[in-house]
């Protein structure tokens, strides 16, 4: 609200104390105030109003706070301060008008209605002058102010706004600061010198340490650096401070005293001296500033002095590097550094053994000077030069006169020399050597000349040792290289002889043996790897490895090589079984291939080596299938001899019925139909038997045609006539030895295969000759045999079939056509008499069957015919009968032979055991004992044995369901029957006993 809404006239008469008073004054007088706790200006106390009039004409911000409550009153400087709240605070209770600081102004009222004053200088406020919270400075001065009654009744504030100025300082602080920061961390030396007489009002660090860190601040310079004044540059400021010209120096060199007590220490500047003025622009000061370049400085002379230092001995070396001779080094190496040094001698000694004497060889002197070679003794140039030379260390003077005494210098003064170094050679702590340069006026000798000397010596002395090393090696090198010829001619004339030595050894190696490059590129092959390629070398020379004809002639084999020799190179070693197609065949390699390494472990060469283990894998297959046929043997002779248990109980049944039967042919055709399916079941057994090789065979002298042509009816009429029969034989042929029989059955056997290979059509061709064997030929030793021959036109057999042909019931038929021991019989009889089956046979080109048997030595003519015993249908009846013990674990065997021996007219004793028997005999009287033989806890054998102890007379029987009957020992003398047997094979066994035949 306009603070003037209700503002009386302007030319009201109680206005009359208010002077014009600017904006506020107008203001005072438009405002009603009566809405306020002072009431109309007319009722004003005279102190009021005189306090309003003299702060309406005041220049300075002033606000009156009348009242308990602080009503405002303030003049057009106050209005500005207020900025934003003008004009609403004209009239307001100032803990109102200013809440941001209300606990501020209530105690400036309390204060001030007490009677107190207050002051502030600089006070910060916050206040939100113009809409937002500002901090502001002022100077603030509080006053009460006293109504007509003397007592107080307001406060007059004089309000001086500081905010500017406080933040100049601040600012000026801050740079000072910032630059205060800037003058300490600054690198060059800084100092500000006040006043004519120079005092030191700054210093930073590095001006400090300059100096020595002397405590210099408030100094007059020629007091805190005593020692500059000396040097001039008191009055160098003085000119500067009089003249305001600045001064700068550049490499100026200051004494400083940087350690109490001890001498000036010499340093490089660089500085200015600038001069400071004030505000009136006289000189007030001056600002030092500069840098040390000591450092700098000296490392530049230093690199300047290197540089002349390596410049002269690189021409040193030049000069030197052709020379040979020590003498030539050190003439060159004296007048060279001579001239360098402006010497004006320059010479080197050799020591005699008594480290004492000593001869100057060769020396440079200057024009003008006398030369020093000679003799002479060390001692002579006094005990100082004997103690640091014998000590191996330089002798230095830079004056002989002043530095040593009279006696010692005398020698020097007649060589006129007075300035000197001497530098000793000590070898194996011996003096053996001396290199000295001369002056003849007084010289302080630098550390940079002593440094010159030191390497000038030592590189002279050096490149003498090489040089005579050098020539002791050329002379030693000379003997050397006349005696190395000599062993490189004989090592040479060795290793050729070792190499042939080891080609001989590789090229009759049994080995497949080769060297190739680490890519696998061929370097070498032995005549064992050549042979069995059918190669020369130079076809192969290069050659990749795995591309050779070795590995060609075999899918994926030069893959497999190249990958390898690829890890081979990588320094592995590779050893496997490997089958190659080779131009002979087949072959099987044991083959390894390793990396060959240097001194330095560095694979330089790959060797591959191959072993032809083709035979000895062919003989361990065999084994293997040697062991497989064994193992069938055993299972099948041990069927056939359970099995002919059984068929000797249904045989003896069966030929026991049948003769006690009626003479009824019908009940006679039954028992005939089950003797004959027992026979063919006895037939059976044989065949396994024979392929066990357990078939006792009953071997005599055969003529092969005629058993061959006696069976031509035979063989026809088994084949069929839509197969033609061919037989070839020879007119005369050698007799072999065997069993007619078995082999008739092979005969018959391997025409029954031919014709159903031939689907029933076709021709067979039997054929026989004798063939005499130098060597031994599919594993018949050498020595003459007969081969007969029964080749087909039929089918064939594949390799895998052929392979498996005589395994026993193994066979290509169909089901139920075939046994599959028709041929494992005719493999059994032909090992058993001495020979070998051999079968030959391809898929369509039919199978050829060789029956290989030793032949008789020189004897030939027709076969012994083998007896058929006839068949008797009635019971034979003994003379005179037996008493006889039969003993069988089987009881159907057992009751089978006692009913044959019964039915005979014998008395007969049971025993199912071993055991049984024994107890029978010891109670009763036999005549014959017939004994099974494979029984359990006691064999027959073993019976017979025990038998044989109380009665070695009694004759005994043994039978057995194996064919090959066990062997008995001399003295048992055991007779055998093997089963299945028939009842007149039985009888006729016990007349043979009975006979004692």
């Amino acid at each position: 609200m306009d603070p003037a809404a209700k503002n009386p006239s302007p030319d009201d008469s109680s206005h009359a104390f208010l002077p014009d008073g600017g904006e506020l004054g107008a203001l005072i007088r438009r405002f009603d105030w009566s809405t306020t706790a002072l009431g109309p200006l007319a009722g004003w106390p005279a102190s009021l109003k005189t306090v309003t009039a003299m702060l309406l004409l005041s220049p300075t911000p002033i606000v009156l706070l009348w009242g308990e409550r602080g009503i405002m009153i303030y003049n057009d400087a106050y209005s500005v301060f207020a900025g934003s709240r003008h004009p609403q605070l004209l009239g307001s209770e100032v803990r109102e008008g200013w809440p941001e600081v209300a606990d501020f102004n209530d105690n400036v009222m309390k204060v001030g209605l007490a009677g107190g004053t207050l002051s502030y200088k600089d006070q910060e406020l916050v206040l939100y002058r113009n809409g937002r919270p500002e901090r502001a400075w002022m100077n603030l001065d509080y006053s009460p102010v006293f109504d007509d009654q003397a007592q107080p009744a307001g406060v007059i504030a004089m309000v001086v706004e500081t905010t500017e100025r406080v933040m100049a300082e601040r600012e000026l602080q801050g740079q000072q600061a910032r630059l205060q920061q800037m003058f300490e961390q600054a690198p060059g030396l800084m100092a500000m010198l006040r006043g004519p007489e120079h005092f030191f009002e700054m210093a930073n660090p590095a001006y400090l340490r300059v100096v020595g860190e002397r405590d210099v601040i408030g100094k007059p310079v020629r007091e805190a650096l005593p020692e500059v004044e000396r040097q001039g540059f008191i009055d160098i400021l003085d000119r500067v401070y009089l003249s305001g010209t600045a001064f700068v120096g550049t490499g100026i060199r200051v004494g400083l005293q940087r350690i109490q007590g001890e001498a000036e220490e010499e340093r490089l500047l660089d500085f200015v001296f600038q001069p400071v003025t004030d505000a009136n622009g006289n000189v007030a000061g001056i600002f030092v500033e500069g840098y040390d370049v000591t450092e700098r400085a000296e490392a530049e002379q230093a690199l300047r002095e290197n540089e002349q230092r390596l410049r002269f001995l690189d021409a040193l070396a030049k000069e030197t590097a052709r020379s040979v001779d020590a003498d030539a080094i050190l003439s060159i190496t004296t007048r060279m550094l001579g001239e360098h040094l402006g010497l004006s001698s320059c010479a080197y000694a050799d020591m005699e053994p008594d480290q004492d004497s000593f001869t100057i060889r060769g020396d440079w002197s200057a024009p003008g000077c006398m030369s020093i070679v000679g003799h002479y003794r060390l001692a002579a140039f006094g005990g100082l030069a004997v103690q640091k030379l014998r000590a191996g260390e330089a002798f230095i003077v830079d004056d002989h006169l002043a530095r040593l005494p009279a006696a010692d210098a005398a020698t020097f003064q007649q060589l006129d020399i007075a300035a000197t170094i001497c530098l000793p050679l000590v070898k194996e702590g011996r003096l053996t050597a001396l290199m000295a340069i001369h002056d003849r006026v007084p010289r302080v000798w630098s550390a940079c000349e002593l440094a010159l000397l030191r390497e000038v010596t030592d590189r002279s002395w050096a490149h003498i040792e090489r040089v005579r090393s050098a020539a002791a090696v050329r002379q030693r090198e000379q003997c050397f290289l006349e005696q190395l010829e000599a062993k490189v001619a004989e090592r040479t004339a060795a290793l050729a002889r070792s190499e042939a030595n080891i080609r001989a050894v590789l090229e009759t190696s049994h080995l497949y043996m080769a060297m190739l490059a680490p890519d696998g590129a061929i370097l070498y092959v032995n005549a064992t790897a050549l042979a069995g390629i059918g190669a020369r070398f130079n076809e192969l020379a290069y050659l990749p490895f795995w591309e050779s004809p070795w590995f060609a002639a075999t899918p994926g084999m030069p893959e497999r090589v190249r990958e390898m020799t690829r890890r081979v190179a990588a320094g592995a070693t590779e050893r496997v079984t490997m089958t190659l197609n080779m131009p002979q065949g087949v072959r099987v390699f044991d083959f390894s291939v390793r990396p060959v390494t240097g001194e330095d472990g560095s694979i330089f060469a790959l060797v591959p080596e191959a072993l032809d283990i083709s035979e000895r894998v062919n003989a361990e297959q065999a084994l293997q299938q040697l062991h497989k046929m064994e193992a069938l043997g055993n299972l099948t002779g041990g069927i056939a001899h359970d099995f002919n248990n059984l068929l000797m109980a249904v045989l003896g049944s069966l030929d026991l019925l049948r003769r006690r039967m009626p003479a009824d042919p019908a009940l006679l055709r039954l028992v005939d139909n089950a003797r004959a399916g027992a026979e063919r079941g006895a037939s059976l057994t044989a065949r396994m038997l024979t392929f066990a090789r357990k078939q006792e065979l009953h071997k005599t002298p055969i003529d092969l045609a005629q058993l061959i042509a006696g069976m031509k009816e035979l063989l026809h009429s088994s084949l069929g006539p839509t197969i033609q029969l061919q037989v070839e034989l020879p007119t005369r042929l050698a007799r072999v030895k065997t069993d007619p029989n078995q082999l008739e059955t092979a005969l018959l056997n391997l025409a029954a295969n031919a014709r159903d290979a031939m689907a029933g059509v076709g021709h067979i061709r039997i054929a026989a000759e004798e063939l005499s064997l130098a060597e031994e030929q599919n594993g018949l030793p050498a020595a003459r045999y007969v081969r007969l021959e029964l080749s087909d036109s039929g089918t064939g057999m594949d390799e895998a079939t052929l392979k498996r042909a005589v395994e026993p019931f193994f066979t290509s038929k169909g089901v139920g056509k075939g046994t599959g021991l028709g041929l494992s019989m005719v493999h059994g009889l032909a090992e058993q008499s001495g020979g070998r089956l051999v079968l030959r046979s391809s898929p369509g080109a039919g199978t050829t069957a060789e029956i290989w048997l030793p032949a008789l030595q020189a004897e030939y003519g027709p076969p012994s015919a083998p007896a058929t015993p006839a068949h008797e249908e009635t019971p034979r009846r003994v003379p005179k009968p037996l008493t006889l013990l039969a003993v069988d674990d089987d009881e159907l065997v057992l009751f089978s032979t006692v009913g044959i021996l019964e039915a005979a007219g014998h008395r007969v004793l049971s025993a199912r055991s071993a055991g049984e028997a024994l107890d029978l005999l010891r109670v009763n009287q036999v005549d014959i004992l017939i004994t099974d033989h494979a029984m359990p806890l006691m064999s027959g054998a073993q019976l017979a044995a025990v038998v044989r102890e109380t009665r070695p007379q009694l004759p005994v029987l043994l039978v057995s369901g194996y064919a090959e009957l066990p062997s008995t020992t001399p003295a048992l003398a055991l007779h055998r029957l093997a089963k299945p047997f028939t009842p007149d094979h039985l009888l006729d066994a016990i007349e043979q006993l009975r006979g004692g035949s």
